[in-house]
């Protein structure tokens, strides 16, 4: 899916450093949002970084996108994740009824970056069987469980 040297040559950074950013959730999201959109989808990006999904697909159906990594993920809005923020059940049920799915790139094996379709029925059956604890968040080794098994 990705070239790591050219893609290392175009940004001017060794490739090692190229690895290191783009298996980071936090800085390759953005970058991994707009390839799923544009080349998985065929689709497009939201309106807005403030929307409650990421990414439209051909039908206008809303996804949200999120990067699998060596820490994990999390099903839940990106606004109950950080310092000071909490998880709430009725916000991210409202999230669940808003989008599609999930499209979900595991990046913990950049370059290559599998892609996990996840639709939101499956997700609230995990939730409702507990399988996503208390917050959404998982852990990649259960992430990698539950999308083997779905």
């Amino acid at each position: 899916m990705w070239n790591l040297e050219k893609l290392a040559q175009e940004l001017h950074i060794p490739s090692a450093d190229t690895l290191t950013y783009f298996q980071d959730g936090r800085r390759a999201s953005f970058i991994v949002e707009r390839r799923l959109a544009f080349e998985y989808l065929k689709g497009r990006i939201a309106d807005s970084e403030g929307a409650g999904y990421d990414v439209f697909d051909q039908s206008g159906k809303k996804w949200e996108v999120r990067c699998l990594t060596k820490g994990g993920m999390y099903f839940c809005p990106s606004y109950m994740k950080g310092s000071g923020r909490k998880f709430e059940e009725i916000g991210f049920l409202e999230k669940l009824d808003e989008i599609e799915g999930y499209l979900i790139g595991k990046i913990t094996n950049f370059p290559e970056v599998p892609v996990y379709e996840i639709n939101k029925s499956q997700v609230y059956k995990w939730w409702k069987g507990g399988e996503l604890g208390t917050t959404s968040e998982i852990s990649l080794k259960k992430a990698e469980l539950l999308f083997a098994n779905s």
